[in-house]
């Protein structure tokens, strides 16, 4: 609720009703860019609370979404590796696949997945800024072209109501 008593549309609402003018009046539209502030702000809202956890949120994962955290946490998996094999040559399968499944694919991969979200993310980003900027060049053309087209119906209805 707002402090007026109503209620905010969800997304969902406005996205309808963006879609809903956009149908019935084109040439009102304006293309808009989505951008990763709006999105945070959406996430964890706009509060004290949630701009900390955006920020806090943020600044892990780009401290562990490196290439030199994923170095870092090998080294610290390889730490424990000896102790594993020597378990697994005893028969100790577990300690083995505990290690394998614990040490190194959970701790390891996990930043190396992240700096791999982190360049499609970037890609994503890079081709939907250049697809809002076609965007808003194919609408201002198609505003303009409607004007012409409503200007030629102008002309054609006074050539016709002079014919008559």
């Amino acid at each position: 609720m707002s402090a007026a008593g109503t209620t905010r549309p969800t997304g969902g609402e406005r996205h309808r009703a963006a879609m809903e003018t956009a149908r019935t009046a084109p040439a009102t539209h304006v293309p808009r860019l989505v951008d990763r502030g709006e999105i945070r702000r959406q996430v964890h809202g706009t509060s004290i609370f949630g701009r900390l956890n955006t920020r806090l949120a943020i600044a892990i994962t780009r401290a562990v979404g490196t290439m030199w955290a994923a170095y870092a946490f090998l080294l610290i998996a390889l730490i424990s590796f000896p102790q594993a094999m020597q378990a697994f040559l005893q028969g100790d399968t577990v300690t083995g696949g505990q290690w394998l499944s614990q040490s190194f694919l959970q701790l390891v991969l996990l930043p190396i997945i992240i700096v791999g979200q982190n360049v499609i993310s970037a890609a994503q980003d890079a081709r939907a800024e250049a697809d809002h900027e076609t965007l808003t060049a194919l609408h201002a053309i198609n505003v303009r072209e409607l004007e012409i087209l409503e200007g030629q119906q102008r002309v054609l209805e006074l050539l016709r109501s002079g014919d008559a």
